[in-house]
Parts: structure tokens; C-alpha cells; sequence
């Protein structure tokens, strides 16, 4: 392990285990979710707010990994933190492009939870990535800020998803209920 990643090494594990946690509790979640009664609407807000979620969740983990394992030089490192943070900000502008595609018209916060903070984010993994090669100690921090930043949107965004879906199905039983006693 190169010296400079061998401190970091309880962090990883630290965060890794997390995000591979929180991602497994992702799948609780959506199981959980698709047990509700859901309408279009509901179905593209899940593809478009909760596929970004569980990605924060598998970069950390991903990232986790990366700077865990034992290379030989900061070359691979560069090459693969560089892809995460490339990917990852290419798929927020995939997902920004698709919430202007449904019936949900996202609010500000969304916009800054689920698209700006991210592209911030993933933009920080792309320049740590390359500062690894010229300034090393504050790269690693700058990864590590980013991980943690993914995961901590990730159980934010989580929680607001769900939030948003019970309560749209509470808003549908009760209007359905209405509907009932109209009759």
C-alpha cells in the first residue's frame, strides 16, 4: 500500500462498510415502496430521484475500495477515481435531463439536493483524482470530503423519497376515501 493511502485505511473501511449498508437498505426501501399503490407520476420521481441515490451510495463504496486496495503506484488510483467522478457527474446531467421529462416539476430543493450537490460532489472526486499526482494529502482529503458528502446525500435524499411517496399515497387514500363517501 503506498504510504500516502495507509493512514486512510481504517477510513475506507469506516465508509465502505457503510455505504455497502445503506446501499443494501436501498433495496430494503424500494421493496418496501413497491408495495404501495403508485401512480406514473410516483414511478418516474423513483427512476429519476431514487437511481442517483443508490449511485452516491455505490460510488462511496466504490471509492471505498478503490483507495483500500493495495497498488503499486497512484497511476491506477488516478485512472479509476477519475472515471468515478467523470461517470458520476455525467449520470446527474443524465438525471437532471430526464425530472424535465415528467409529470413532477422539481422545486429548488431538489435542484440542489439531488443535482447541484452531487455535480459538486463528483466534480471533487475528478479533481482529487488528478490532484493525487501533484498534491496527494490534500487530494486524499478531498476524496474523502466527497465520499462522505455522497453518502450523507444519499441518506437525505433517501429519506426525502420516501417521505414524498407516503405521502402521496396518504394524499391518494385520502382522496379516494372522499371519493367513496361521496357516493
Amino acid at each position: 500500500m503506498k504510504p500516502e493511502l495507509a493512514s486512510w485505511s481504517n477510513f475506507y473501511v469506516m465508509v465502505g462498510s457503510s455505504a455497502a449498508a445503506l446501499t443494501g437498505l436501498m433495496f430494503v426501501v424500494i421493496t418496501l415502496i413497491s408495495q404501495i399503490e403508485r401512480t406514473e407520476a410516483s414511478e418516474e420521481g423513483l427512476a429519476a430521484f431514487g437511481t442517483p441515490t443508490v449511485l452516491h451510495f455505490c460510488a462511496a463504496l466504490l471509492i471505498a475500495a478503490i483507495l483500500s486496495a493495495p497498488w503499486a503506484s497512484l497511476r491506477p488510483i488516478v485512472i479509476l477515481l477519475a472515471v468515478v467522478g467523470l461517470f458520476g457527474f455525467a449520470f446527474i446531467v443524465r438525471a437532471m435531463l430526464r425530472t424535465t421529462n415528467i409529470a413532477y416539476t422539481p422545486d429548488l430543493s431538489d435542484w440542489v439536493w439531488y443535482m447541484l450537490c452531487p455535480l459538486i460532489a463528483y466534480a471533487v472526486i475528478l479533481t482529487g483524482a488528478v490532484g493525487l499526482l501533484f498534491f496527494a494529502k490534500t487530494a486524499l482529503f478531498l476524496i474523502a470530503a466527497a465520499a462522505v458528502a455522497l453518502m450523507f446525500l444519499g441518506i437525505r435524499n433517501a429519506w426525502d423519497t420516501v417521505t414524498y411517496l407516503g405521502v402521496l399515497n396518504v394524499e391518494r387514500d385520502s382522496s379516494s376515501a372522499e371519493a367513496e363517501g361521496d357516493r
